[in-house]
Parts: C-alpha cells; structure tokens; sequence
C-alpha cells in the first residue's frame, strides 16, 4: 500500500451494503465529481469480512468490488470502540446489531455491558478506515477517528448505527441528533476523509 497514486474524478464503486454508509459517502465524494455507484444497487455479493483490523477488512471489500467491476472501489469499514470495554465492540460493530441490523439491540448490549463494568469510564471513540483499490490492485488506506462518550438512552434519528449513543468531545448533541452537515465536519469518516482527499486529490 504504497503512496503516491492520485484519483481523478468520476465513477467510483461504494463497496459496502450499508444504505447509511452510500449516503455519506456521496455527501462526501460526490460534490467533488464523483459518480458513486454502490455495491447494493450493483447486486455484487458482500465479501466475508476475516480481517481482524478496520483497514484490513476495509481493502478486503474495495478489492473485491474492483476486481468484479473493473472500477476504482471505496470501502469503509468503521466502528465504535468503547474503553471499558477493551475496544469492544469495534470491528464486530455491525454483528453485534445481530441479523436482521438491530443497532437499538446493539447500543443496549453495549449499555448493559457497561454496567456490568460497575465503573463510570462511557468514554469512546468511532474508528474509520478509508480504503481505495484499483482494479490493478493498488491500494490506498487513511484511518480517522472522533472521540467522546457514550449517553443513555440514545437521542436522534439522524445518522446510523450507534449514533443516537454518541456525544463527541466539546459537544452536547448526539450524532443521531446533529444537523448532517455539522456531523461530517468532525466524524471519524469525514477525518479519514480528509487525509484521503489531501493525498489523493491534492487537497482539492
């Protein structure tokens, strides 16, 4: 995964099945020219993910898309990581909200993991890992985070997952209750972002 490769615009697969990851990921992408085309509308099938980190499953489902496309792919693999917890959930964010998704579900696994701690430590963080693969195979990978803790019960039907759970650092929203907008400015997908476009796109 060597630097130096640059990405101009245009059409672009996002290989992950989750509707609220295609959503962000065009809010974020698409204002700078690219066509996002997601694995979900494409039917591609949705890779087993058998790496044990967040960067390394991330290239796992960007080169599959590639490879069935033939396209540059972009894959996110994110997750929250609670203290208390040992990072838990972390890369078991998604199956912990169980089949079908029950993020309610999983945001009380993680509540009621927490008072079985007994201690008063709710801080945690959103991990994401930004991966690029050309069909060629090159990859590129920028990791973001956004720290905070947790509150219970969640608040908001804004964003996903466990964002009804999560106040970022210096703020009082929830991500579930944050204006879209104000949220990509400071999440962990919009800090790997960020770090994605400088050395992809020259800061465009």
């Amino acid at each position: 995964m060597t630097a130096g490769r640059k990405i101009t615009p245009g059409k672009l697969i996002a290989a992950t099945h989750n509707a609220g990851k295609v959503r962000e990921l065009r809010e974020l992408m698409e204002p700078l020219g690219f066509e996002i085309v997601s694995a979900i509308e494409l039917d591609l099938p949705e890779p087993e993910e058998t790496e044990a980190t967040f960067t390394g499953n991330a290239v796992l489902k960007a080169r599959a898309a590639a490879e069935a496309t033939g396209a540059p792919a972009l894959s996110d693999d994110s997750g929250l990581a609670v203290n208390a917890l040992g990072g838990a959930p972390g890369i078991y964010s998604a199956r912990w909200a169980g089949e079908p998704q029950d993020f309610y579900k999983a945001m009380e696994k993680v509540e009621h993991e927490l008072g079985q701690m007994g201690g008063d430590d709710r801080s945690a963080k959103f991990v994401c890992a930004l991966a690029i693969v050309w069909p060629d195979g090159h990859a590129e990978v920028f990791e973001g985070e956004v720290h905070g803790e947790l509150v219970w019960p969640p608040r908001g039907d804004k964003g996903f997952g466990y964002d009804p759970a999560f106040v970022a650092r210096d703020e009082t929203l929830t991500f579930g209750e944050m204006d879209p907008v104000r949220k990509h400015a400071m999440s962990h997908r919009a800090d790997a972002f960020a770090k994605l476009r400088k050395a992809l796109m020259g800061g465009a």
